[in-house]
C-alpha cells in the first residue's frame, strides 16, 4: 500500500514538474510578457498524457489538425454562403472626389482662398468632431435637429460639425482675451447635416467662411458684402445673376417691441419668421403657442416682411429707428465699394440662426432656380450664450455645391478633365528610359509638372494620353536624335516640333514658362 502510494506521488510529481517546463518554455518563446491562465493539475495531466500518446511535441491546434476547418466554417445548414456585393455608392448624401472633381474643388478653394487674402484675411481650421452642446441651442433651428451626433467611447456627446461659427466661438474663448482684436479669420471646412436634399444641397459640404471681429460698425458688413461680390465676379458672375439680399434683425426687433413682444422670445420668433418662407403659417401654428405669441402678432408682421425698401419699412418703425440708420449707412458704403448693384433691401430675409443679431444677407440666384447661394450677419451675442463677454462680430457662410451648380447652370464652370500637366515625356525604346528619366528630372528641376510615360507604349496612345489631359508639349526621347545629344518636342497647342539638345532643355523650359 506504502509503495503504491509512493508510485502514484511520484507520477503526480513528474506531471507537475512536465507542466512547469511546458510553461517556461511558452514564456521564453513569448516576446511580450503574456498573462497565462493556469488549470487544475488534473486537467494538464489529461492534455499532457494525450499529446505523449499522439505522439506529439504539445498541443496541436484544431485548425491546423483539420485541413478542412475553413470550407466548414463558411457552411451552414450545408449550404455555402453568398459572398456579399460590395456597395459602391458612398453614404447618401455624400460625394467622392475623382480626379477631376478635386481639380475642381482645388479651383474653386483657390478662389476662395484668393479673395481671402487679398481682403487681408488669416486662414484657421477647427475639428469637424466637436461637443454636441455646441450646437443645442435651445432656440428651435433647424440645425439642432440635423446633427450627425453619437456618443463615443468615452461616453462623451459629440457632434459632427454642422457650422463653422461656434468652433470659432469657442476657439476665440480659449485665448481668453489673448487675441489681438480686430480680428479677420477665414476657414473652409467640410459641414455635415442631416437634411433633406435637393439640388446643391446634401449632407456634407464644403463652405467658405469669413468673420471679423472685435468691429461695432456696419462697416464689417460693407467689407464682407464686398469680399462676396468680388468672388462672383473672379468666377465669372453679374449683378444680373447673382443679387445680395439685406435686411436687419433689428427691424424685426423694433417692430416685435411695439407688438408687446419680450425681448427674451425675439430669437426664436426669427428662427419662426425665417420658416415662414418655406411653410404656410399654420404649419407654425403649434410653435407660435409655445413661445405664448398670438397668431394675430405675427399676421401683423408679415406686411412688414414684405416691404422692398428703407423707406417704406421706415414708416411702420419709429422716427429715430436704429435699424434703418444702420441700413442707410451700410448702403451708402455699398455705393463707395461700387456694389451697389448688387445689393438690395429686403424685409424678409431674417436668417434661421438664433444667434444673428443685427444687419443680415443673403446671396441668390436672380433666375430663382437654385436655393440661397451664401448668407451671413452679425452676431455680437454669440460669445454671451457659451458663458462669455459679449463681442461684436460678423461673418459669413458660403457653400460649395450650390455656386458649383449656379456656374455649371450658366455655363461658365471651367473645363477640369485634364490634368493639365506642362509636359509628358517617353522613351520610344526600352533601352532609352533612362535618357527619359533624365529629362523628366531636369524639367521637373525647372519647376515644370512633368507626366513620365512609365511603361512601353505606342506613340499614338503617348499623344493621345497627352491630349486627353491637356498637357502642352509632349518630348520624345528617340534613337536618332539621342545620338545627336537631341529630343524632339512637340507644341501639342499648334502640332508643331522640333528638336532641342538635351543640354539646353533647362532653357527651353525657362523660355516657354514665359510664353
Amino acid at each position: 500500500m506504502r509503495t503504491s502510494y509512493t508510485a502514484m506521488l511520484f507520477t503526480s510529481s513528474a506531471l507537475l514538474l512536465q507542466r512547469r517546463v511546458a510553461i517556461s518554455a511558452f514564456q521564453l518563446a513569448t516576446p511580450s510578457a503574456t498573462r497565462i491562465s493556469t488549470r487544475p493539475i488534473t486537467s494538464t495531466s489529461k492534455v499532457l498524457l494525450a499529446a505523449k500518446t499522439e505522439g506529439g511535441g504539445g498541443r496541436t491546434s484544431a485548425a491546423v489538425s483539420d485541413k478542412d476547418l475553413i470550407s466548414k466554417t463558411n457552411k451552414a445548414n450545408g449550404q455555402k454562403t453568398k459572398k456579399v456585393a460590395l456597395d459602391t455608392n458612398p453614404p447618401k448624401g455624400t460625394r467622392d472626389f475623382y480626379p477631376s472633381d478635386m481639380r475642381l474643388r482645388t479651383w474653386l478653394f483657390s478662389q476662395w482662398r484668393d479673395v481671402a487674402s487679398q481682403y487681408g484675411f488669416s486662414e484657421y481650421d477647427a475639428p469637424v468632431l466637436e461637443s454636441e452642446s455646441l450646437y443645442t441651442r435651445k432656440a428651435g433651428e433647424e440645425v439642432t435637429q440635423q446633427l450627425y451626433n453619437f456618443v463615443d467611447k468615452g461616453d462623451r456627446n459629440v457632434a459632427l460639425r454642422p457650422e463653422m461659427t461656434p468652433s470659432l466661438a469657442r476657439m476665440v474663448m480659449a485665448k481668453k482675451g489673448g487675441l489681438n482684436l480686430p480680428l479677420k479669420w477665414f476657414s473652409i471646412p467640410q459641414c455635415w447635416r442631416y437634411e433633406r436634399m435637393t439640388r446643391g444641397r446634401r449632407r456634407e459640404h464644403y463652405q467658405w467662411n469669413m468673420d471679423i471681429w472685435g468691429v461695432d460698425g456696419v462697416e464689417v458688413e460693407a467689407e464682407l458684402l464686398s469680399a462676396m461680390v468680388t468672388f462672383f465676379k473672379r468666377v465669372g458672375l453679374t449683378s444680373e445673376d447673382v443679387g445680395i439680399k439685406v435686411n436687419s434683425r433689428g427691424v424685426l426687433g423694433e417692430v416685435l417691441a411695439e407688438l408687446g413682444v419680450p425681448e427674451d422670445k425675439f430669437a426664436a420668433t426669427c428662427v419662426l419668421m425665417d420658416k415662414l418662407e418655406k411653410v404656410p403659417l399654420d404649419a407654425i401654428q403649434g410653435d407660435l403657442e409655445e413661445l405664448g405669441l398670438e397668431r394675430s402678432t405675427i399676421e401683423k408682421l408679415i406686411p412688414v416682411l414684405t416691404n422692398k425698401s428703407i423707406e417704406s419699412v421706415s414708416a411702420v418703425l419709429p422716427p429715430d429707428s436704429q435699424a434703418v440708420q444702420e441700413l442707410s449707412k451700410l448702403f451708402k458704403l455699398c455705393e463707395a465699394y461700387g456694389i451697389e448693384d448688387w445689393v438690395m433691401f429686403d424685409a424678409s430675409v431674417v436668417r434661421g440662426l438664433a444667434y444673428y443679431t443685427g444687419v443680415v444677407f443673403e446671396a441668390f440666384d436672380r433666375k430663382g432656380v437654385l436655393r440661397a447661394i451664401a448668407g451671413g450677419g452679425r452676431y455680437d451675442k454669440l460669445l454671451e450664450t457659451f458663458g462669455g463677454e459679449p463681442t461684436p462680430a460678423a461673418g459669413f457662410g458660403f457653400g460649395d455645391a450650390v455656386i458649383v451648380e449656379l456656374l455649371k447652370e450658366r455655363d461658365i464652370l471651367p473645363s477640369f478633365e485634364g490634368s493639365g500637366f506642362d509636359t509628358v515625356v517617353f522613351a520610344m525604346d526600352d533601352d532609352l528610359y533612362g535618357v527619359a528619366v533624365e529629362v523628366a528630372s531636369k524639367l521637373r528641376a525647372e519647376g515644370q509638372t512633368v507626366d513620365l510615360i512609365l511603361e512601353k507604349k505606342k506613340t499614338k496612345w503617348v499623344f493621345k494620353h497627352a491630349s486627353r489631359n491637356e498637357a502642352r508639349y509632349c518630348v520624345i526621347v528617340a534613337g536618332n536624335e539621342y545620338e545627336n545629344g537631341e529630343v524632339s518636342v512637340k507644341d501639342l497647342s499648334v502640332g508643331e516640333q522640333k528638336s532641342v539638345k538635351i543640354d539646353a532643355l533647362g532653357d527651353w523650359a525657362k523660355e516657354v514658362s514665359q510664353s
